[in-house]
């Protein structure tokens, strides 16, 4: 069934097309209240914040180490690129279409930790301070870490619908970080629902895992349609350049749209799970 998702970031309306089958769900709050990894900050109420992130040159790094990646995956392509020139906002210039996108994002979706020039581990430590517990990047139901480049095309449909990461079992008990590094402003970062880690399920109109597809995507996360509540009403936290997003999994975010008319958003999707004792 198709359905419309309507929403709104920071008070300007949006709408996008969803194809799926939608539920209310059971009457429980999946957010457990105790020793969950917000349970020790004074922002749990919200479910996020934004946090410093880097020292000195390794913000620098890490953009340089993303910029190597894309360079890369374009060339696996066959798109010509001067190294020299190439610029991440102007990656829209060189991928015009969905296919040729969605080859890139391939790659860029499942990477490793020796991908990046930049030891990733770094920042775990560095949140696990702010958080109160020890954090890793490995995670052990997926043998693996999770990093993620998101590449949001100008006036494109280059989003995750809106969802939550907490649905699916590996995502349970982590921490969510997105990091700005190209072209994120309040016209593209990332939208969260604030508060909405504390909505019980019987107040959220959802599909299933891999049960929504938008612009011909099937997304492995749950689309979230709506709440009890009406139109979700979404804010743009905008971390700055050297900042971090940081979030329980179980707030509710996506729909980066990128409302830049000529500038690409890239950015970093990291998950660090507690570690275990």
């Amino acid at each position: 069934m198709q359905r419309v998702c309507y929403l709104h970031i920071d008070h300007e309306p949006f709408q996008f097309k969803v194809e799926g089958n939608f539920f209310w769900g059971k009457q429980v709050l999946l957010y457990e209240k105790e020793n969950n990894i917000l349970s020790k900050v004074n922002w749990e109420s919200e479910g996020y914040k934004c946090v410093n992130a880097f020292e000195n040159n390794e913000f620098e790094n890490l953009k340089q180490s993303i910029k190597h990646v894309i360079i890369g995956a374009l060339k696996a392509n066959d798109i010509l690129v001067d190294e020299s020139t190439f610029s991440l906002a102007n990656y829209h210039e060189y991928v015009t279409d969905d296919e040729l996108h969605n080859k890139i994002i391939n790659i860029t979706r499942n990477l490793e930790v020796s991908d990046f020039d930049f030891d990733i581990d770094i920042l775990a430590k560095r949140f696990g301070k702010i958080l109160g517990y020890r954090l890793t990047s490995w995670v052990e139901e997926l043998q693996k870490s999770h990093i993620q480049i998101r590449i949001s095309r100008p006036d494109s449909l280059d989003i995750n619908p809106p969802h939550r990461d907490g649905y699916l079992s590996y995502w349970e008990d982590i921490v969510n970080v997105w990091l700005p590094i190209e072209g994120c402003n309040n016209k593209s970062s990332l939208p969260v629902l604030p508060g909405s880690h504390l909505l019980p399920e019987n107040e959220i109109l959802r599909t299933e895992s891999k049960g929504a597809k938008i612009n011909g995507n099937i997304y492995y996360v749950p689309c979230i349609l709506e709440t009890k509540s009406g139109v979700m009403q979404m804010i743009r936290p905008n971390p700055k350049e050297g900042e971090a997003l940081l979030f329980t999994p179980f707030l509710i975010h996506g729909s980066a749209i990128n409302q830049n008319k000529h500038i690409t958003r890239i950015s970093l999707e990291l998950r660090f799970p507690k570690v275990k004792d």
